[in-house]
């Protein structure tokens, strides 16, 4: 449920594992172009799509007789789509979310939102993260992913369901710390951008890449994740992914930032949906309701809300009062 680049990658995975697969848009032109031309010029311009993908506006049709049923609509629109969509759900399908982001005034994670609006155990909602940079997994390339369920059977199934010879998918029971993971991963590679827009180089993304994945395992600690999972898939490789490459729609986000562009200038050029440009004032306020101390992420909202220069947020994030280094502090 979502034709952009994320959803058309992950339906094109479920097909390449020999699924029948039915993806929904709301827009005609991409679905017709995925039915025909069999390719997403849009979001995924040049990508050859399995003939088997179909496509529909429609929701109903997509959801029918649904044992699986992938969200990937941007974090903030989720509410309000599912809500649509509850009548269309399949009694016993799995509810999967690709979606990394907290939202914006309840400050809950997206697995918390589905099982809300879709009134469902959590046996019946999983979470698929890692680091899976879109074009890349969708031309084939080598790549990997954990699907996070508290039910071990239902992420079997969804790992069964999305394991190709090129795809590696493993499984977890840590829903909260694959979730935050991705997430906060997002709010980390705005502020990597914003420095290789000043022109830092490889030590400074270095240290915020590692300082970061601090602050995603002091949250997760607070919220009851197991901490080994920040070190696998879905929190270092995660974090690696989308601060490393110029692919990654956050780390472009704030790459212009740096460079002297205003909020509005970047929201103008930027087609796609940088997720931790608005889930970063959730995961903050979610950090201060549980008494974490997040200085990146507060720095990233001073510059993004607080109309903070980008310079005097790194110099007040770098001259913060010294302690020793220990893991997750």
């Amino acid at each position: 449920m979502g034709a952009g680049s994320w959803g058309t990658t992950f339906a094109k995975l479920l097909c390449d594992a020999g699924g029948e697969v039915t993806l929904w848009g709301r827009r005609a032109g991409p679905v017709a172009a995925v039915n025909e031309r069999h390719e997403n010029p849009d979001y995924l311009p040049g990508i050859e799509l399995p003939a088997s993908l179909r496509a529909t506006t429609d929701a109903a049709e997509a959801l029918a007789g649904a044992d699986f049923v992938a969200l990937a609509v941007p974090a903030q629109t989720l509410r309000e789509n599912l809500s649509a969509w509850v009548p269309l759900l399949p009694p016993d399908a799995v509810l999967v979310s690709l979606m990394k982001g907290v939202e914006l005034g309840t400050c809950r994670r997206m697995s918390e939102v589905i099982a809300e609006v879709a009134d469902v155990p959590d046996e019946r909602v999983a979470v698929f993260s890692g680091p899976n940079l879109a074009r890349e997994i969708a031309s084939g390339q080598p790549g990997a992913a954990v699907v996070g369920c508290v039910d071990e059977e239902a992420a079997r199934r969804v790992q069964a369901a999305s394991m190709t010879p090129y795809f590696r998918v493993y499984t977890s029971t840590d829903v909260v710390g694959c979730e935050l993971g991705g997430a906060v991963k997002n709010i980390v590679a705005l502020c990597v951008g914003m420095s290789v827009g000043l022109g830092f180089g490889d030590s400074t993304r270095a240290l915020l890449m590692t300082r970061g994945l601090a602050e995603i395992a002091r949250l997760g600690a607070a919220l009851g994740a197991d901490e080994h999972t920040f070190a696998g898939l879905a929190g270092m490789g995660d974090l690696i992914g989308t601060c490393t490459s110029p692919l990654s729609r956050n780390r472009t986000f704030g790459e212009n930032l740096g460079r002297g562009m205003t909020l509005d200038e970047v929201i103008a050029v930027t087609k796609q949906t940088a997720e931790g440009v608005k889930s970063s004032g959730a995961v903050l306020e979610l950090a201060s309701k549980h008494n974490v101390e997040m200085p990146i992420a507060e720095a990233v909202v001073s510059v993004l809300y607080d109309g903070v220069p980008i310079k005097d947020a790194a110099i007040a994030l770098i001259s913060r009062s010294p302690k020793p280094e220990r893991y997750g502090v």
